[in-house]
């Protein structure tokens, strides 16, 4: 049993969802303090009276920097007020100081993060690791990871970020109706330069031993651009993907689709290539339209309401992430 390594995982999950709700919060407080309809106030995750520009904590709070405090009454948290999702059950969903609601989105975010660490980790190290039910169960089976090749460790180092990035984009696109440039600009430089050391075999480097480079002829221009066939195919993917959401936005001048879409069609491109963007894109305009069917029938929605479409496209994507190909096999041995 592995007990031990995966709850190790999922607890590791857990610590980093809560900072991935500390990027949110502090993300829109920025992006609101230089908008001019929110001048001089900064959006609260519930209702409540604004934080000013001048009050103490928003002069010291940066995205990654200042003071976890409670967004209602602006009381310093201690560490044991932000203990991931066990505070928030702990203290029955409301501030230990003003008694005010907290908003699901802490647990909801943190548990999330958790569980695709969980299952990305846990994927990679059954896979390359090769770790069997039979090894000793014990602190020692953490080690294990030491064991992987330098190609491995980067591998779940550039899943684990893209996994945080479509998190902080799924929620701050459900609550706000905005992609963050801040989040899906470097995502998408992130996934290029692994795309790149991937294509130049730099994956077959060993952390403590000589590096194997690829021989300089397949490098050349001549006798080497077939190892850039998948980086072609990826890049090739995102720009298919990109153009059809850029005509969407043209043809309904906006209405339909927005910039930020795009950008994010992009960065599913390079993150799925082809043919796992088409299962990702499929799973996208069908939950979207389910859900939004669901909505106007409800009478939550009108046909003139906006429905975030970034959230969708990320659980398309996360879907296509980890089963895309199973789905693929599947639909055409369904075919044949």
């Amino acid at each position: 049993m592995n007990f031990l390594f995966y709850f190790f995982v999922f607890i590791f999950g857990l610590a980093v969802g809560s900072f991935l709700n500390v990027i949110i919060l502090r993300l829109n407080s920025r992006q609101r303090r230089g908008s001019p309809k929110a001048a001089g106030q900064v959006c609260r995750l519930e209702t409540g009276e604004p934080e000013t520009e001048d009050s103490p904590p928003f002069k010291r709070r940066t995205v990654l920097r200042g003071r976890s405090h409670c967004p209602r009454c602006g009381a310093i948290l201690r560490w044991y007020d932000l203990v991931p999702v066990l505070s928030f059950f702990v203290l029955r969903g409301r501030c230990r100081y003003c008694s005010q609601p907290i908003s699901w989105q802490y647990p909801l975010v943190e548990i999330a993060t958790g569980a695709l660490f969980l299952l990305t980790v846990g994927g990679i190290t059954n896979q390359e690791l090769g770790i069997k039910n039979n090894l000793a169960f014990g602190f020692w089976n953490l080690f294990e990871i030491w064991h992987l090749d330098f190609g491995i460790l980067i591998t779940i180092c550039y899943m684990l970020f893209v996994i945080c990035s479509l998190i902080v984009i799924f929620t701050y696109d459900l609550r706000h109706y905005i992609i963050p440039d801040k989040i899906i600009f470097p995502a998408i430089i992130v996934v290029v330069l692994f795309r790149v050391f991937e294509i130049l075999n730099f994956g077959h480097w060993n952390l403590f031993g000589i590096w194997d480079l690829p021989p300089l002829a397949s490098l050349a221009p001549g006798g080497g651009f077939g190892i850039w066939r998948p980086f072609l195919f990826y890049f090739l993917s995102a720009v298919g993907a990109a153009v059809f959401f850029l005509a969407i936005v043209l043809v309904t001048k906006g209405k339909g689709m927005g910039v930020g879409d795009v950008k994010l069609a992009f960065l599913m491109g390079l993150i799925l290539g082809w043919p796992n963007i088409l299962v990702a894109l499929l799973l996208a305009f069908s939950s979207g339209a389910l859900v939004g069917l669901g909505l106007i029938v409800a009478k939550q929605k009108t046909l003139k309401s906006q429905i975030p479409f970034g959230p969708f496209l990320i659980s398309g994507t996360l879907v296509s992430f980890f089963f895309g190909s199973a789905i693929i096999n599947w639909y055409f041995s369904f075919l044949l």
